[in-house]
């Protein structure tokens, strides 16, 4: 088989007798046998519940998929897919999956991670695997609070959050994960909510079938420490918050579409407008292909940092570049091609050639 024959399109492997599916699968063969440990109303719940049911869909084998977490709630995740999986240490899951998809070109990795382990001890490792586009999908959980540790405030909390850490309100100024991602080039970078199954769903297949690095922020509320962070964009007039960014589509939200984003030439970036002010030419149409991410960030930039009074969802950024892990082992099948010698051989030349010395 070769690279061009695997059923998954973002995966390629390049090597014959790649073990590919015989037959279906189904969501329950991709549930563990393990009890399930989130508190009652946890949003995990619903963002398990879709990956076991769109992993099937990738045609491949539960062991050519590996999940790789950090620390926290999210990061439980890998017990309970039966698939091969690693519960890792904190914020250093990026690191580890870097180095599976590098070494093994035939797997399917995923890092699970929360916007505590990502964006605090985990967030040099984030921007570097985002900027080097290795070939692995990131879904980070965003509930903007600590939950594993019992509350303390995270990167992603509002100003003012008054928790077990910051009893006073907190002074930081949150991270917006999606500006983030984009300003370390992200070549797929998305938003999507653990209340609505179908964009979960959706996004998460688009994040699979991507080559190189995808991130997906995924909003996920937590009933214990943090209930209710996201009620402006799920609740009673969700439709003035709830920003929709599909494909080739203009950019239209609110009760029969009657706000819209247009170009703010003022500042360079993109404003809220009333359609039946601007008209419907004027609107955005939005273009997750466009190779300059400037526009993508200006929508990004509309997530306030207090209480979400809006929120875009869906897929900011989509494109293709080279992948850190493709290239490096193209250095290494080039390296082999051109040298002689037997590998054993060769090591030797290498470990005793150059700049070396004997120490008496």
């Amino acid at each position: 088989m070769t690279a061009t024959e695997l059923p998954f399109p973002g995966l390629h492997s390049g090597i014959d007798g790649v073990p590919t599916l015989d037959g279906a699968q189904t969501a329950r063969e991709y549930t563990s046998d393990q009890e399930v440990r989130w508190c009652p109303g946890c949003g995990d719940y619903v963002i398990l519940k879709a990956v076991q049911s769109f992993l099937p869909d990738l045609g491949l084998r539960r062991e050519n998929i590996v999940f790789i977490s950090g620390i926290g709630c999210s990061s439980r995740f890998p017990y309970y897919l039966d698939t091969y999986g690693m519960h890792s240490i904190h914020g250093r899951a990026p690191a580890i999956a870097t180095g599976i998809a590098t070494a093994r070109e035939d797997l399917s990795v995923w890092v699970i991670t929360g916007d505590g382990d990502a964006l605090s001890i985990g967030g040099n490792h984030l921007i570097h695997a985002l900027r080097r586009n290795v070939n692995l999908n990131i879904l980070l959980f965003n509930n903007r609070i600590y939950g594993l540790t019992k509350g303390q405030y995270s990167p992603t909390s509002e100003p003012g959050k008054v928790t077990k850490s910051t009893p006073m309100g907190s002074v930081d100024y949150p991270f917006n994960p999606i500006s983030l991602a984009l300003g370390a080039e992200g070549t797929f970078v998305a938003r999507t909510v653990d209340s609505d199954r179908k964009h979960l769903t959706a996004v998460l297949s688009a994040a699979a079938a991507h080559r190189g690095t995808s991130l997906v922020e995924i909003y996920q509320n937590c009933p214990i420490f943090n209930d209710g962070a996201f009620d402006a964009i799920k609740g009673p007039g969700s439709e003035d918050a709830l920003i929709r960014l599909v494909q080739g589509e203009p950019i239209r939200f609110g009760a029969d579409g009657a706000k819209g984003l247009i170009r703010d030439h003022a500042t360079g970036g993109v404003k809220i407008a009333e359609v039946a002010e601007v008209g419907e030419s004027a609107l955005l149409v939005h273009d997750a292909h466009s190779p300059d991410p400037s526009t993508a960030f200006a929508i990004s930039r509309l997530t306030d940092a207090g209480h979400l009074h809006r929120a875009p969802v869906g897929i900011f950024r989509q494109v293709e570049r080279p992948t850190y892990d493709d290239q490096a082992r193209a250095q290494v099948h080039h390296a082999e091609a051109a040298a002689d010698g037997t590998r054993a051989e060769r090591l030797a030349a290498l470990i005793g050639g150059g700049d070396t010395w004997t120490v008496a």
